[in-house]
């Protein structure tokens, strides 16, 4: 009942990459990704059995839609493995499986070792899964992420959004600006990093406000 299941996914894939055109050289990118995904069935699923309903492993996560276009934005959409990738983490994420969710970030970056977006993604997934807690492996690859592509926007942005995120936003600011600093003028996502740095600044000027303390303004 399984394989047949995903059987029928990979023969709609197929069919909708030809329905949009998608440009054949390309479709090793997508084909990958369905096969990270039968290779994770077959390890930790039972596909010889027959199909039943199950409740979900843990509760279902409301995935950002905004953070998924900043991340393709940032790192690029179609043709790329971190959208390939990025795409089947969130479906683990929606129901709520955030074990296989980073699993796919590591399959992923085992497959692209040299690739900074799949680091970057690895590293939130890794933060999400310890409770929004940045833990030594979470720290380990935000740090390859940024040996890999020190000038690249995208692994400040994902970690300071990781600080934010495990509510240690002082030290988050410093990476948003920084990466508002590496983004180019005419990016179009550069709005977007620009208006979550200012609304960062104003809750840690409110914050400081309210303890009494003296909070100086924006670097830039």
């Amino acid at each position: 009942m399984g394989w047949g299941m995903l059987a029928t996914v990979a023969v709609v894939a197929v069919l909708a990459l030809a329905l949009l055109r998608y440009p054949r050289r390309l479709w090793t990118v997508p084909a990958t990704a369905i096969m990270l995904g039968a290779a994770g069935y077959a390890w930790q699923g039972s596909p010889g059995l027959p199909g039943h309903p199950v409740a979900p492993g843990g509760q279902r996560v409301e995935v950002d839609q905004g953070l998924i276009d900043l991340r393709d934005a940032m790192f690029g959409k179609y043709g790329t493995y971190a959208w390939s990738y990025g795409n089947l983490a969130d479906a683990m994420l929606r129901q709520g499986d955030r074990e296989r969710a980073v699993k796919v970030w590591q399959g992923a970056v085992r497959q692209v070792p040299e690739d900074v977006a799949l680091w970057t993604g690895f590293g939130s997934a890794l933060a999400e899964y310890d409770g929004n807690q940045i833990s030594p492996a979470a720290q380990f690859a935000f740090d390859k992420a940024f040996a890999l592509a020190p000038e690249h926007p995208g692994p400040p942005f994902f970690y300071g959004l990781a600080l934010v995120r495990a509510n240690r936003f002082a030290e988050a600011e410093p990476w948003w600006e920084k990466a508002v600093a590496l983004t180019p003028a005419k990016a179009s996502y550069r709005q977007a990093l620009m208006a979550r740095l200012l609304m960062l600044e104003a809750f840690l000027q409110e914050q400081a406000r309210r303890e009494g303390r003296p909070m100086p303004g924006p670097a830039r």
